[in-house]
């Protein structure tokens, strides 16, 4: 009798088990009729309102008494290939939202919503590179600057990165001094570039860990990885960036009346970015502007 009561219970056990993945399987089927729809918002909606995978299998308890190892075989593949299925469906639907493009804000004031304060780490400045205006101005001078060593500093390379670290969706504007033969680089870069010595490994867009817009008073050009990219427009001093670190684009503008795309870059970044800047030659400075 014993025996015949935990069989009846295993049986149980496998018809809800048969049920639960019949249910699953209708959930795939609607996740795979949401991934085509163009309505974003429904899409998160929908994804939103399923129901949740199956909570805990209850257990069986089994007699010491009795041998039942064939049911309990049974049972536990059937839990592990269930198991597998909720794996399966969290990992497609995960991956199904991650899809969904958000939209890059067009105005300036729609950037502004993304606005982030920035401010220049001592710590890596070139000793060439003055710091003003509570470290948000670099100004590139002649005399040397007192700075203590520090592994972080550039040593060779005109440089100077922020304290923050980027890993959401950011914007800010940088202004600098549009002047004769000025040339700045406003850039990005994961922390890890190097710091010492003059190699492509060190410099802002010469390497696989960074990306620059080189800006003159007559063009802009990109740079990622030792290789360029000619931007056929005519000069602003006023640049704005737009990062959005999760749908792996950044996004480089021309600031003025209106906002006119300069560059965009599409990629998966895996680290934090901390924007940075290389001002190359006596007297250029650059300003991170204050947004409010």
């Amino acid at each position: 009798d014993q025996e015949k009561a935990e069989v009846s219970c295993a049986e149980r056990l496998l018809e809800r088990l048969e049920q639960e993945i019949a249910e699953l399987r209708r959930r795939d089927a609607e996740l795979e009729q949401l991934s085509h729809t163009e309505d974003h918002i429904h899409f998160l909606q929908s994804c939103q309102s399923l129901p949740l995978g199956p909570g805990d299998l209850p257990s069986i308890t089994v007699s010491p008494q009795i041998s039942f190892e064939a049911v309990s075989k049974c049972v536990s593949e059937l839990k592990e290939r269930l198991e597998d299925v909720c794996k399966a469906e969290l990992i497609k639907a995960s991956g199904r939202v991650g899809d969904v493009h958000i939209l890059e804000p067009k105005t300036r004031e729609d950037f502004l919503l993304y606005s982030c304060q920035l401010t220049l780490d001592p710590n890596t400045a070139h000793p060439h590179l003055r710091l003003s205006e509570g470290n948000r101005e670099v100004t590139r001078v002649e005399e040397i600057q007192s700075y203590p060593d520090h592994p972080e500093r550039f040593n060779c390379c005109e440089q100077v990165l922020c304290r923050e670290g980027l890993s959401g969706r950011c914007y800010w504007e940088a202004e600098w001094s549009e002047n004769g033969d000025d040339r700045v680089d406003i850039a990005v870069s994961y922390k890890e570039i190097s710091r010492k010595g003059d190699g492509d490994d060190c410099e802002l867009g010469c390497n696989n860990k960074s990306w620059t817009l080189d800006c003159s008073p007559s063009s802009y050009s990109f740079w990622h990885n030792d290789k360029s990219t000619e931007i056929p427009v005519p000069s602003s001093s006023r640049i704005g960036v737009y990062l959005d670190h999760r749908a792996g684009t950044l996004s480089f503008y021309s600031v003025s009346d209106t906002m006119t795309l300069l560059h965009r870059v599409q990629t998966t970044f895996t680290q934090p970015l901390y924007p940075g800047l290389w001002v190359l030659y006596i007297g250029s400075s650059v300003k991170l502007c204050d947004l409010g």
